[in-house]
This record gives structure tokens, sequence and C-alpha cells, in this order.
């Protein structure tokens, strides 16, 4: 790669968290806070395939307007796996630069957390990603190949570290990748999958955690191809095999440094029982932004390591909301429902956005389960993506979390593409889902 690069990308989280955006001169970096590049509101919201919305009120309603883009104050964000170096610049969009576009998911996040600072405190969350490589040249989807003999891998290899040996040049990239982006990555380890991994972040401020979270999607994809194989983070790449989830933690802390969620301190169980019940309280509205595609109905089988039932329980990874193992000065939940195709901005407002309803109302939560989640009576996740779509839009909670604009973008989004997906054999839904999911 040359020093001085001659273009640099600009880039915006559409509501299915794909990013959307510019390649531009790279003399157009030194204007970015200016608000110099356009780019229409609408691109927001556009479907899985890139397609206007029918009846958007972005598009012929207004003319088909452009907003500003403002930088996040990330980046330049190298990309290691392109030939030629492009550095990325992360955006929002806004109306102007005075004037916010609030159907941006960043800016939804953003405002969810405004809403802790104004009661003093900060979030930190981290997620655990999984993917899965595959091979995507056929006609049908297969599994991946082992670099070191070219055989199809059968087996799953749960925490063999000698399968991690056959992708060692592959891991060992992601790891200078994310050092060189300063995405803090920690552990790797080898899954259930069939040539699926999991990645855990570390755990930091919430905002910069969903923005690692989308980068680190882009990393992966692009290092992927660059070892001639695909990676994909869909909910269940093979009907039979494992699906891909996105678990998030988080714990909440005061300007002091003390945890608001330990239960030795003033109000620390009950704020802590609150975040509890406010996040089961959202979780079935909130099925939409955990299970956002066709393909994510198929992980959210009882019995599969999913969840679906809506309860909590300590250091139990049968219940969708888990208390880890811990003393209570490192206190923080588990959410565990999210699939690995959604969008970190969406999914992490919606959870602390719903634990902080919670904490406001003064929520009280059924008791922990012990044992198995599956083999008890619990209230469930909507069961599909139309139950779905329904879920959110009459959920009290996530019309708490997120504004009207957002809400009404999304509903269409997901209409459009229910009635787009079901024209599409189940069987062929990789081929919409593989790199944008």
């Amino acid at each position: 790669m040359s020093n001085d690069p001659l273009t640099v990308r600009v880039a915006v989280s559409d509501l299915n968290g794909v990013m959307r955006g510019k390649r531009v001169p790279a003399s157009y970096a030194s204007k970015l806070g200016k608000g110099a590049i356009q780019l229409p509101l609408s691109v927001i919201n556009v479907d899985v395939t890139g397609g206007d919305i029918e009846k958007s009120p972005l598009v012929f309603e207004t003319g088909d307007a452009d907003g500003v883009l403002m930088p996040t104050g990330r980046g330049p964000v190298p990309l290691p796996w392109l030939t030629e170096e492009q550095p990325l610049y992360p955006m929002e969009l806004r109306c102007s630069k005075s004037e916010a576009f609030t159907a941006d998911p960043r800016r939804a996040l953003r405002k969810v957390l405004d809403r802790f600072s104004d009661k003093g405190w900060t979030v930190q969350a981290a997620t655990e990603l999984e993917f899965t490589l595959v091979d995507d040249t056929g006609e049908a989807l297969d599994v991946v190949r082992n670099p070191l003999n070219g055989q199809p891998v059968r087996m799953p290899e749960i925490l063999a570290l000698g399968h991690m040996d056959a992708f060692d040049a592959f891991l060992s990239d992601l790891y200078a990748g994310a050092e060189a982006m300063s995405i803090p990555a920690q552990t790797i380890t080898s899954e259930s999958g069939i040539g699926q991994f999991e990645i855990t972040l570390h755990h930091q401020d919430a905002l910069r955690a969903a923005d690692d979270t989308w980068l680190f999607k882009e990393l992966i994809r692009g290092t992927a191809r660059q070892h001639g194989m695909a990676a994909t983070f869909m909910a269940k790449p093979f009907a039979d095999d494992a699906g891909n989830g996105m678990h998030v933690h988080f714990s909440i802390w005061d300007d002091a440094g003390n945890n608001m969620l330990d239960e030795r301190s003033e109000g620390g169980q009950a704020r802590l029982d609150a975040a509890i019940a406010g996040t089961l309280e959202g979780m079935v509205g909130a099925t939409l932004i955990f299970a956002p595609h066709a393909n994510s109905y198929a992980r959210l089988v009882p019995g599969a390591h999913a969840p679906t039932a809506v309860c909590w329980g300590h250091d139990n990874r049968t219940a969708a909301l888990r208390i880890p193992r811990g003393g209570p000065e490192t206190r923080r939940l588990e959410h565990r429902v999210a699939g690995g195709d959604t969008n970190p901005y969406l999914t992490i407002a919606a959870i602390l956005g719903a634990a902080l309803y919670g904490i406001e109302e003064g929520l009280t939560p059924p008791a922990a389960i012990d044992g198995n989640a599956y083999e008890q009576d619990c209230p469930q996740l909507a069961p599909d993506w139309a139950t779905a779509i329904t879920a959110f839009e009459t959920c009290p909670v996530m019309a708490s979390i997120f504004p009207p604009l957002l809400r009404d973008c999304l509903l269409r989004c997901k209409r459009q593409e229910l009635a787009l997906m079901d024209g599409i054999p189940t069987e062929a839904h990789w081929k919409t889902y593989l790199d944008t999911a």
C-alpha cells in the first residue's frame, strides 16, 4: 500500500447494518467536519438488496432529499483487506449540519446513552460475535474447505486448537487487522458449527462497542475473501447446523466508578432487578431487532442453543438473559438473543433502552429460572417474522426507545423484505443474505 491514499471512504450504517456511502478523493478528508459530502436520506431506509422502499416518506414524498454526512470522530480507519490504501471515515447522516436525522441508527443509540448520561451514568458494553466460514463458489452454499488440505470440513470442532491451526493464517490476519483498526479483539474460539468461530471484543464505552462491532464485521468478511473463503453472519447458514449469535454484555457505572448494578450498593439490588425486568419486558417487541431477516427465525428454535424463552437466570446459558459469574463489583448482564445478522446499533439501543425503561418504571422481574429454559413454561419470543413486525409496531417499550421516523422506516423496510423473501425459495435465501446479514 502507498503512504498517501488517493481516495478515502465515507460510510453510514443503514437500518440493516449495511455500510452505505461513497469513495471520494483524499482531499475531501479535510472538509468532512463542514458537511461537505451529501448522501440521500433515503439510503438509511433501503431494503436488504439495496432497493428503495416503496412509498417511503424519504423518497418521492420529499423529493428524495439529500442529507449531509458528519464525522463520528472515528477515523481515518484503515481497511487492511484492500489492495490499495483507502481509509474509512465512519459518519452519521443528518438533515443538515444543525438538524439531526432521527432515522439514523447510530444516532438512536446515542440518544439512549444520553438518557443514561442525564442520570450521571455511563454504559460499558461488549459483544461476542459468531460467524461461519463457507464456500460460496457453487450454486448451493457449501461448507468451508480446510486450508491445509483443501478438503471440506465435515465435523464440528468445539474449542479444538488443532482445528484453529488449520485456519491460523486467516485468524492471525484478523488479529493484525483488528489492531490496525484499533478494535479490541480478545478471545477467538472454534464453535459448535462446522467452520464456525466466535470472537469477543473487550468491554468499553457502549457507543464505541457498537462502532467496533460494525467495523469488525467488515474486517472479518474482507479478510476471509483475502484467504479464498466467505465469512457470513447469517443467523442460520445451514439448516442442520448451529446458528450465529451476537451476545451483548453490559454494565452501568456512575461518574465515581461505582457499578450501579452492584447489589451491595445503595439501591443496587433494585436497579439490577428493574434492569432485568425492563430487558425482559421489551424482549418480545424487540424480536424484530434481534431477528431482522427471514433466515433469522431458523435459528430461534427451542433446544438449538439460541434462547427462545423470555426469562433470566444466574450463569444459565439457556436463558435469554444471563447474569454471568463474578463478584457484585463487576456485575453485568448478558443478553443472548440477537443473531449475528443484526444491526449492532439498533440491537444495543434496544437492550439498553429496555433496561433503562425498567429502571425508570421501577419494574420487578419474575423469579430467576433454574435448569433448562426450553423445558419451562415461559413467555416466548415472537415465533416468526410477520408476528415480530407486529410486535415491534405495538410495543410501548420500543416506542419509548426509537423515534417515530426510525420505527416507521424499519417497519416499511421489513414488510417489503417479507414480501420479497416470500418469493424466493428458502434454500436460495443465502444468495441475498450471505454478504449483507
